[in-house]
């Protein structure tokens, strides 16, 4: 089964058209068993009154209604928690992104050398320049501190293999780091070229300080990603460099008061000295680091699940020959731990 998870935000005008061209296209391809899980993160255009429509009237229609507007992040983890599909593909509801182009999507997927997601890139972009620009600058930035190398981070339109959801958690507004994410699990990642088209109803639901929250998103990501089960080895290492240039200092201050003293007979006090003050800051600030790493080592030992620890790509049981993880593990059903518990 293919799930489509399109998360709504305002979008009533865009829902009728979306679900004709997705089942127009999955008919005319033969695809098989699929279902639409539409996710409304607390619309108040009436789309939640669409939804019931389009549910009744075709119904493998699936939706969820948020009380309020949670953002896209828990509209799609919610959504990932309730696809029964072994294929999952996430898009906007906002008609921008073609569903002609899933097969596309598919056919990567089977011939591109065990990747487990792809993610679409908007290589011609019909936004405004301010938002295209920014955008271009934050992917290069993703892509060189992360080490995943995509054109288009942003783009809402992907697929993935279902257990990369099912390692895979995301909170806040991490959801366009999910590659990233599941590439720091050792998950295979792909690009492919989309076709991108002109929003047609309503505006975007994003503004310029997307940017300035998604660098610090970015941050955390990095963290996550490079030190999220050895926080240590960041704040320590940074607290250390601090207390040797501090000590440095001291000392410098230290064997000066000496000369000075005993050796010239002079009496210059170093008291008022900036560097005086500056060694003492970084003496605290460094100590404080240290103490951070400490406690942050705490709390990761005390929260950190086995599982968490690596990801399995396959298993070899006695007798039963090799099974990957997607064999091993049945498909997301509503009894199916989420991928936070997972």
């Amino acid at each position: 089964m293919i799930s489509f998870v399109i998360p709504v935000y305002n979008e009533r005008e865009s829902l009728a058209t979306l679900l004709d061209e997705l089942a127009g296209m999955t008919a005319s391809e033969n695809l098989g068993p699929v279902e639409f899980l539409f996710i409304d993160d607390g619309s108040r255009d009436g789309s939640w009154r669409v939804i019931q429509d389009l549910a009744a009237r075709d119904p493998r229609v699936r939706a969820i209604r948020f009380r309020r507007n949670f953002g896209k992040a828990a509209a799609l983890t919610a959504g990932f928690s309730r696809a029964k599909g072994e294929i999952i593909f996430t898009l906007d509801a906002d008609l921008q992104d073609d569903p002609a182009e899933v097969p596309r999507f598919l056919e990567m997927l089977e011939q591109g050398e065990g990747l487990d997601v792809i993610s679409g890139w908007k290589r011609t972009r019909h936004d405004p320049w301010h938002k295209v620009f920014p955008s271009r600058v934050f992917n290069w930035m993703v892509s060189r501190l992360t080490g995943t190398h995509l054109h288009d981070h942003n783009c809402g339109f992907k697929c993935y293999r279902s257990e990369v959801l099912r390692e895979v958690f995301i909170y806040g507004e991490l959801h366009r780091f999910v590659p990233v994410l599941a590439s720091s699990r050792g998950f295979r990642v792909g690009e492919i070229e989309v076709n991108h088209r002109s929003r047609k109803f309503g505006q975007s639901k994003y503004g310029f300080s997307r940017f300035f929250k998604g660098f610090l998103d970015l941050m955390t990501v990095r963290f996550l990603t490079g030190y999220g089960q050895r926080p240590q080895h960041v704040l320590g290492v940074l607290g250390l460099i601090l207390l040797a240039v501090g000590v440095l200092g001291m000392g410098y201050l230290a064997v000066y008061w000496i000369i000075d003293h005993w050796v010239l007979g002079q009496d210059h006090p170093i008291g008022s000295r900036p560097l005086l003050t500056y060694s003492t800051a970084l003496l605290v600030v460094g100590t404080q680091l240290v103490s951070l790493g400490v406690l942050a080592e705490l709390v990761t030992s005390y929260n950190l699940r086995a599982e968490d620890t690596y990801s399995v790509a396959e298993t070899i049981d006695s007798g039963s020959g090799f099974r990957s993880e997607s064999e091993a593990e049945p498909s997301f059903t509503n009894d199916s731990p989420s991928p936070s518990s997972a």
